[in-house]
């Protein structure tokens, strides 16, 4: 994807759909809007308690994005079978174990798999996890020698040796600035990853990866409310969770997802899905991720739908343009989190993913976990750069571009801390 940094006072245009677009990066320009209540049921009742917000109103919220948003995921494919390719591996010399499972999906002549990662303290007893997506391979988030190279097909990228969409030697460690494996095992957490492109490579071509695996005959696409690439990345993270749930060295009680970019759309999506997440992290997760549809600054739906249409349902190609016809926006995705944590970042120069908009999106998923008697954003303000803020749900803006950094990862753990051990954060 392509990121734009510009001064706030821009508007610029570009060749859209065959005509001139604006983007707007001007808070001025931004138009008026008026956001779908969280707390009013279609029917138009209030929701004052947690009965009804989990009889009613989340399901009803669940149907509206999958039918408008992410597509439905058509049928339930288990795992076939799990492969544990290596078990006991050592790493940071004995401070961590390593864990390489394959897990494999059949049906019919159909085969898929997508290998897991796993990095957890050397001494630990069922530690708490982070999982989340890669973008090139395991083997890219450390020099680890032993990490096996992933054979699925994976954008070029010649400058790390990547061509023919074949992942090489040159290629590993390439990504270990976002993953700072030694910082979570120190801290105590384990760390699992997914290539994503194990369960759908990240083109627009939906013979390949998990998609085929629902179709009926003579199908060949996913039907116009049927899951994009969001959704079914959201769906192998649901399938490690239920990997997790076998493993003896991970706490399936304390797995926390997150993601980066697009991943942090599938993230929330995923958390949102499946319950069993104690925890989400959305990081620069921008449009259709935490920032909120109306504002219509930065990368807008109309933009997003037509350089990744795989990423969502056919149904949101109809709100191009017509933001404000959703029933629905990113705050309520963000309230179906609750109660668990939920933390949610920004970037400075990220204007294209709407900093204030993540933030006001946020904010507003609070009033969800208030009918728990906890408490989302402790500020009503968006807060300085660098300045977490946080109680059940928590949120920085940083200073810097769209990425994952350590600073990041330093407020991710001392979040998680809080949350699970009631640790102050530093």
């Amino acid at each position: 994807m392509r990121y734009l940094v510009l001064s706030l006072s821009f508007i610029i245009s570009f060749n859209l759909f065959g005509q001139q677009t604006d983007v707007n990066y001007d808070e001025s320009e931004i138009p008026d809007y008026k956001l779908p209540k969280l707390l009013i049921t279609e029917s138009g009742r209030k929701v004052k308690n947690v009965k009804r917000w989990e009889k009613k109103r989340r399901p009803e919220l669940l149907e509206i994005f999958k039918h408008e948003i992410y597509g439905n995921i058509p049928e339930e494919i288990d795992i076939s079978d799990v492969i544990v390719h290596e078990e006991n591996g050592v790493f940071f010399d004995g401070l961590a174990k390593r864990k390489q499972v394959e897990i494999i999906f059949k049906k019919d002549d159909r085969e898929l798999s997508a290998e897991i990662l796993i990095y957890t303290p050397k001494d630990s007893v069922k530690a708490p996890v982070f999982v989340g997506y890669n973008f090139s391979g395991n083997h890219t988030i450390s020099y680890d020698p032993n990490i096996r190279l992933t054979e699925s097909w994976v954008p070029d990228n010649p400058s790390w040796g990547i061509v023919h969409n074949q992942v090489t030697e040159q290629s590993r460690g390439v990504a270990t600035d976002k993953w700072p494996v030694k910082k979570m095992i120190e801290a105590g957490y384990g760390v699992a990853t997914i290539y994503c492109g194990d369960i759908d490579p990240d083109r627009d071509n939906f013979q390949d990866g998990i998609h085929p695996f629902s179709y009926q005959l003579g199908q060949f696409r996913p039907g116009y409310d049927e899951w994009g690439s969001i959704s079914a990345w959201a769906w192998g993270l649901s399938k490690a969770m239920d990997y997790f749930t076998t493993d003896q060295d991970i706490d399936s009680t304390k797995v926390m997802v997150f993601g980066f970019s697009r991943m942090g759309k599938a993230a929330v999506w995923a958390a949102a899905l499946d319950q069993r997440f104690a925890m989400c992290i959305s990081n620069n997760s921008g449009c259709m991720g935490a920032a909120l549809s109306r504002r219509r600054i930065g990368e807008t739906i109309g933009i997003i739908t037509y350089h990744f249409p795989h990423w969502f349902c056919e149904n949101l190609n109809k709100y191009s343009g017509h933001e404000d016809k959703l029933p629905i926006d990113q705050h309520m995705l963000l309230g179906m989190i609750a109660p668990r944590p939920l933390y949610v970042t920004s970037a400075t120069a990220d204007l294209w993913s709407d900093p204030k908009g993540e933030f006001l999106s946020t904010l507003e998923a609070g009033k969800v976990y208030e009918l728990y008697d906890k408490r989302g954003l402790p500020v009503t303000e968006m807060p300085a750069p660098n300045t977490p803020v946080s109680e059940t749900v928590g949120y920085h803006i940083r200073t810097g571009k769209h990425d994952i950094t350590p600073y990041d990862w330093e407020q991710f753990i001392n979040f998680a801390n809080k949350q699970f051990y009631s640790q102050p954060e530093e």
